[in-house]
C-alpha cells in the first residue's frame, strides 16, 4: 500500500529522473533506511536563493503526515497526500487534478508537423505561463527547456502553437495552446505524444489540472486518463515568496 501511494508522488518521478543521468540534479534524503517514514526530493549540491518558489521546489512523502515539517529555507513543496496542506499551514494550497494516461489513437492535423521546444521559445513560454512572467519564472523554464523532454505542434513557420512540458518531478507541465489555434484538436495531440514520449522513456505520464479548467479535465477524460483520489496542493510556504522578482 505504501508503494502504491509513493507512486502517486512527485517523490516517484524525482527519483525516476535520478534513475536516468539526474538531469534535474535532485537527491533523496530518508529519515532512517530501509525502514523510512519520509522521504525528500530537493535539488542537490547548492542551495538554491530563499526567494526563488520556483527552483527552490521540493517534493515529500510521509507515511504518517502527521510528522510533516517544513523549513522556512523551502519555497514551494507540491504534494498528493491528503493532510499536507492542512498540517502545513499557515500556508497557500493550490488543488489540481492529476490523471494518469491511456494511448489512445493519435489524430494528427496534417497542417501541422510535431518538433520540440528550447531556450528560443522561452519568452513565449513564459508570457503564456499563468505562473509566470517574471525574470524567476523565466530562469526555471530556461532550466526546464535545457534538460527534460517537451512536445509541441508548429505552424508552417516552425513556430510553436500548442506544447506541453516534463518537469523536473516527471511531471507534464504548462500545457498550452496559442488562443487563434485553439479548438482543432492541437492539444489532445501533444498530449497522446507527450504520453508516448514518457513512456518510451520508462515513465509514466502524468500532469495537473486547475480545478476551474473543465475544457482540460474533460479531454484528458476522454483520452482515457485516470484521475487519482484527492487533490495536488502546490504548498507555497511563505507567500512572499510569490511577488514577482529579479
Amino acid at each position: 500500500l505504501q508503494s502504491q501511494k509513493l507512486l502517486r508522488s512527485h517523490v516517484y518521478g524525482a527519483v525516476m529522473n535520478i534513475n536516468r543521468g539526474n538531469p534535474g540534479e535532485f537527491e533523496v534524503v530518508v529519515d532512517s533506511w530501509p525502514n523510512f517514514s519520509a522521504v525528500l526530493a530537493r535539488r542537490s549540491g547548492q542551495v538554491m536563493p530563499v526567494d526563488d518558489c520556483y527552483r527552490s521546489t521540493h517534493a515529500a512523502f510521509y507515511k504518517d503526515v502527521g510528522a510533516y515539517q517544513w523549513s522556512p529555507l523551502t519555497a514551494l513543496s507540491p504534494g498528493l497526500q491528503e493532510g499536507v496542506a492542512t498540517v502545513s499551514q499557515p500556508s497557500m494550497g493550490t488543488p489540481h487534478w492529476t490523471p494518469l494516461t491511456a494511448d489512445p489513437h493519435l489524430r494528427l492535423d496534417p497542417a501541422v508537423r510535431v518538433g520540440s521546444l528550447s531556450l528560443a521559445h522561452v519568452d513565449l513560454l513564459n508570457e503564456t505561463w499563468t505562473y509566470g512572467g517574471n525574470a524567476r519564472s523565466r530562469r526555471y523554464l530556461a532550466e526546464v527547456l535545457e534538460r527534460f523532454p517537451s512536445i509541441c505542434l508548429q505552424d508552417e513557420t516552425g513556430q510553436p502553437i500548442s506544447w506541453t512540458l516534463t518537469d523536473p518531478f516527471g511531471t507534464g507541465a504548462h500545457g498550452y495552446t496559442l488562443p487563434t489555434h485553439r479548438n482543432r484538436g492541437h492539444m489532445r495531440a501533444v498530449l497522446v505524444l507527450a504520453a508516448r514520449q514518457a513512456q518510451a522513456r520508462g515513465f509514466p505520464f502524468f500532469g495537473h489540472t486547475a480545478t476551474g479548467n473543465r475544457p482540460m479535465q474533460r479531454l484528458m477524460e476522454e483520452l482515457g486518463h485516470q484521475r487519482l483520489p484527492g487533490l495536488c496542493r502546490f504548498i507555497l510556504h511563505n507567500p512572499g515568496l510569490g511577488r514577482a522578482g529579479p
